[in-house]
C-alpha cells in the first residue's frame, strides 16, 4: 500500500551468543568451533567429561580468556562490558575467599561493588547463610563457603547467573534450597548457566542440557532429547532354571546372553541381568528365543547419567579410530 511500510520488530537479544569460537592452548583445541545461544529465562546444564572444555568455555563467556577466532556476546555486547554493568554473576570453583572477614562484611563489600546491589539481608536470607552472617569466612566448612559464593554471585539484579560445580560440599537440604533459589532466578527471566558432575541435577533443574566433548558441541536438548539421543534402553530382568543354579548364571548361559541382537553391554549379578541395548524390542524377543523364562522383566529409558556416557563414548570411539575405520 503506498505510503505505508511494514516494520519487523528485531529478534530478542540472546542472554550468550558463541559463533564459531575456537581457543586453543599450545597443540590443545580446548574449544572447538562452539557455536549456541543461550535465552533470557532459561537454567541450562552444561555437561561434559574432563578436558570436555567446560571451563575454558566459562572463562570466554566471562572474559577472562579472548577467543583465537569467533565471536562471544554476552546481551549483544562484549562479555567485559556486561559484567562492568553489573548484568552478570559468577560462582566459580577456582580462587579463595578473604578470610579475616565475616560473611557479612564480605557480603556487603560485593553489594557496595555491584553497580545494581541487593540488600545485604536479601542477599544473605537468599543464599541461606544468615546464621553465619557473623563468622569468619576461613572457619566455614566446604559446603558453606559454596553458599557464600554463590551470595556473592547474586549481590546484585544480574541478567545472567553463571556457576561452576555450584553445589560441590552441600548436604541435600542445602542442594534443595539452592535448586529452590536459582528456580527462582529464572522465573524472573534470568539465565542461569550452570557446569556439573552432578547429572541427577541436571536431569530435575534444566530446561536445556548441552554435551560438550573435546570443545564440541556434541549434544544439545532437553534432558529427554538427551536421553532419547543416545538410542538405547535399559533391561533388567532375573533369570532362575536351565542354565542358573544358587551361584547365578552359568558362563555358557552368559555366553549365549552376550550374543543377543542390538546389545551394546552386559551386566550380570547373580540372577539378575541388566543390558542395554539399542533395539530393545528386538532383544527380549531374541531372549525368548535362547529357552529361558525372564522374570520381573523391566524396560526403560535411559537415565540422563547413562545417555551421556554412551554419547561420549560413542564420540570417543568415532574420533579416535583408524582412518577408514569410523
Amino acid at each position: 500500500m503506498v505510503g505505508m511500510t511494514t516494520t519487523t520488530a528485531p529478534p530478542a537479544t540472546s542472554a550468550v551468543s558463541f559463533e564459531q569460537v575456537t581457543k586453543t592452548y599450545g597443540d590443545v583445541r580446548a574449544v572447538d568451533g562452539l557455536t549456541l545461544d543461550l535465552r533470557p529465562g532459561e537454567t541450562v546444564a552444561l555437561l561434559g567429561p574432563n578436558g570436555a572444555g567446560k571451563s575454558s568455555t566459562l572463562d570466554l563467556l566471562l572474559g577472562l580468556r579472548r577467543a583465537d577466532s569467533g565471536t562471544v556476546r554476552v546481551f549483544g555486547t562484549e562479555p567485559r562490558e556486561a559484567i562492568t554493568a553489573g548484568r552478570v554473576g559468577a560462582m566459580l570453583q577456582s580462587g579463595g575467599l578473604m578470610g579475616e572477614v565475616t560473611v557479612r562484611e564480605l557480603v556487603r563489600l560485593a553489594c557496595d561493588l555491584h553497580p545494581r546491589p541487593h540488600r545485604v539481608a536479601d542477599v544473605l536470607a537468599r543464599a541461606g547463610i544468615g546464621q553465619i552472617a557473623d563468622r569468619k569466612v576461613d572457619k566455614l566448612s566446604g559446603g558453606q563457603e559454596q553458599r557464600v559464593r554463590f551470595a556473592l554471585a547474586t549481590a546484585g539484579a544480574n541478567d545472567l547467573i553463571v556457576l561452576d560445580e555450584p553445589t560441590t560440599g552441600m548436604d541435600v537440604t542445602a542442594r534443595q534450597a539452592f535448586w529452590a533459589t536459582m528456580r527462582e532466578q529464572a522465573d524472573q527471566g534470568r539465565a542461569v548457566l550452570f557446569a556439573t558432575h552432578y547429572l541427577e541435577e541436571a536431569d530435575a533443574i534444566a530446561d536445556r542440557v548441552l554435551v560438550l566433548h573435546r570443545g564440541r558441541l556434541l549434544a544439545d536438548g532437553t534432558a529427554a532429547e538427551i536421553k532419547a539421543k543416545a538410542g538405547a534402553r535399559k533391561v533388567a530382568f532375573d533369570l532362575t532354571g536351565d542354565g542358573t543354579d544358587d551361584t547365578g548364571i552359568a558362563p555358557g548361559l552368559v555366553g549365549r546372553l552376550r550374543a543377543l541382537p542390538f546389545l551394546t553391554t552386559l551386566d550380570v549379578s547373580g540372577h539378575t541381568v541388566r543390558i542395554q541395548s539399542t533395539d530393545a524390542d528386538a532383544t527380549v524377543h531374541a531372549l525368548y528365543g535362547l529357552g529361558v523364562y525372564p522374570r520381573n522383566l523391566e524396560v526403560a529409558g535411559l537415565g540422563l547419567e547413562q545417555a551421556f556416557v554412551a554419547i561420549t563414548e560413542a564420540e570417543e570411539a568415532r574420533t579416535t579410530a583408524p582412518a577408514g575405520k569410523a
